[in-house]
């Protein structure tokens, strides 16, 4: 174990842990969408856990940076709110901002991290635009929604970890990047009716189980 000083408290972590986990770990909060516990390393996709560290230039991932003993870290800089502001605000320029109907009002990350950040969920400034079509209903199981997805990868993550043969991959690049199947037969359709692992971990609700299988166990 080392000592580190984060915000100038003083924690005790296991050398080589991921200063993201660390933080999270010791009740400091560190904005988020990619993080999982069970994914190592982390894809550092989502660009909102900036942090500053002593002897390092610019604010640094904190999903990216391996503990080292006395480290000294601050979370809350104005560079560092600075970045994550912006970085949440981009991800809102291409979101379909329509809480009232959407399944994950009220406990959506978005909602949460626009709250914490003190950023609008319609920031001005930026030109607001989505993809076509708004539904991939592809998958004998999932409707995905393209503009609902944050990229964060966690469906990917844990889709992989759930099977050895995963169903979900990225696909396509630059603002076109979005999440896709490897698969689209029926011989899916109940495995991953009953996994929901993709589901239950999507932060934005960006995928949902098709209306004829929300019976099954």
């Amino acid at each position: 174990m080392v000592s580190i000083l984060v915000d100038q408290k003083k924690i005790e972590v296991q050398e080589g842990t991921s200063l993201l986990k660390a933080c999270l770990d010791n009740g400091i909060t560190i904005p988020n969408l990619c993080y999982l516990k069970e994914v190592d390393p982390a894809p550092a996709s989502c660009r909102l856990c900036f942090v500053e560290i002593d002897g390092v230039d610019r604010p640094v991932a904190a999903c990216s940076v391996p503990v080292q003993a006395a480290m000294v870290v601050r979370t809350d800089t104005p560079a560092v709110r600075r970045l994550q502001r912006t970085a949440l605000k981009l991800l809102l320029s291409v979101h379909d901002v329509d809480c009232k109907n959407c399944p994950a009002n009220r406990k959506c990350a978005l909602q949460h991290l626009a709250r914490f950040l003190k950023v609008g969920l319609k920031p001005k400034g930026l030109r607001h635009r989505l993809k076509e079509p708004p539904i991939d209903d592809r998958h004998p199981c999932l409707d995905y929604y393209p503009n609902r997805c944050v990229l964060c990868g966690r469906c990917v993550a844990v889709c992989r970890a759930a099977s050895d043969r995963p169903e979900l991959t990225f696909a396509k690049r630059g603002f076109d990047t979005v999440v896709s199947f490897f698969g689209r037969t029926d011989s899916v359709r109940h495995d991953c009716a009953t996994c929901r692992a993709c589901i239950d971990t999507c932060p934005v609700a960006a995928l949902a189980l098709k209306d004829g299988l929300k019976s099954l166990p």
